[in-house]
């Protein structure tokens, strides 16, 4: 045997039926892929990201807007000016919102804008290390209240598990 007698055996390789030549044959007219459709047209493919018609994922998600972290924790500021006009010796949440300085339900950060010179005790959720230093330099303590969720995390704003 030669290279050039070599040949599949007979019947393993079928030749590809020949479609769309006329209406005479069996593939003819429509080519066998029914009538009218998606399907009849392009044979079914469409564009890679194609949702039938709705609008497609990229084009729904909107551009260049940033992340929005879930777990951001937002703090009402008060600063060292603010604590001593109260002219209070002890301060927590509560006295701030009956001075009117933050909101009811907020978290409460201290920071060091302006100075204090009286002895003054601070209850908050947060204080920045220069308004802790000046209190304690002015003879005041600083508490820490703990934060009302698990793990230090808020839950998750605006998800589909809360009714809001």
């Amino acid at each position: 045997m030669r290279v050039d007698e070599l040949r599949p055996a007979p019947g393993s390789n079928k030749a590809k039926k020949r479609v769309g030549r006329g209406i005479g044959g069996k593939g003819g007219k429509t080519a066998g892929a029914g009538t009218k459709g998606q399907h009849s047209r392009g044979r079914g493919k469409v564009a890679r990201g194609f949702e039938g018609g709705q609008m497609p994922l990229k084009q729904r998600v909107p551009k260049l807007k940033g992340f929005n972290n879930p777990f951001r924790v937002e703090y009402s500021p008060v600063n060292l000016d603010q604590v001593a006009a109260l002219g209070s010796d002890t301060v927590t949440p509560e006295t701030l919102v009956a001075a009117g300085l933050v909101r009811k339900d907020t978290f409460v950060k201290v920071l060091a804008r302006g100075e204090i010179t009286t002895k003054v005790n601070v209850t908050a959720h947060a204080v920045s290390k220069a308004a802790e230093a000046a209190i304690t330099a002015a003879g005041g303590s600083v508490t820490l209240l703990p934060l009302p969720f698990k793990q230090g995390r808020p839950p998750v704003k605006g998800n589909q598990f809360t009714n809001r």
